[in-house]
């Protein structure tokens, strides 16, 4: 749900105070003192916004058809094999700020097979793998990432991804 961003944002109007008519007393029993009846105070408006845009995931259709066929090259690479969680965290970190100062578009992360969907539970592999997306969607250069795609056979199959970066701003 923290993801979730509404189209428009929706204000809530302030529900109408009705009173209802009093109750028919009997003539027989005395009338006792009315109260004074406090009216509740009218809720304010809310409006829903959005904390921060997630980075759109959005490639044209030429650049899906070049990943897909493995016609682009990547500009560098970042290999996590034999690393731990926090080793590969730091790698990718390191990996992805050298790229986007040197104004690569394409960086190809190796992190290694996903487990396979009849292996036993817990896996014995694809941590890292399984930890990358949440890596990169909290990462300080998640600004700067256009998309992440899966990698074509000749550049690691499963086993790898392209990170596309976006271009530099010119200024």
């Amino acid at each position: 749900m923290a993801t979730v961003r509404p189209l428009r944002p929706v204000a809530v109007p302030p529900r109408p105070v009705t009173s209802s008519p009093p109750p028919q007393r009997s003539p027989a029993k005395p009338v006792a003192a009315a109260r004074p009846v406090a009216k509740p105070a009218p809720r304010p408006a809310v409006t829903i916004v959005a904390a921060k845009p997630a980075p759109q995931n959005n490639l044209d259709g030429s650049w899906d058809r070049r990943l897909g066929r493995g016609i682009v090259s990547p500009d560098s690479s970042v290999d996590l094999h034999g690393h731990t969680l926090a080793s590969a965290h730091a790698l990718l970190d390191a990996g992805l700020d050298r790229a986007i100062r040197r104004g690569d578009r394409v960086l190809l992360l190796v992190t290694g097979k996903p487990p396979r969907p009849e292996s036993e539970r817990p896996h014995a592999r694809g941590a890292i793998r399984a930890a990358v997306a949440d890596w990169l969607a909290a990462s300080r250069h998640a600004d700067a990432i256009a998309a992440v795609r899966g990698a074509h056979p000749r550049h690691g199959g499963l086993g790898a991804l392209y990170i596309v970066l976006r271009r530099p701003r010119g200024g």
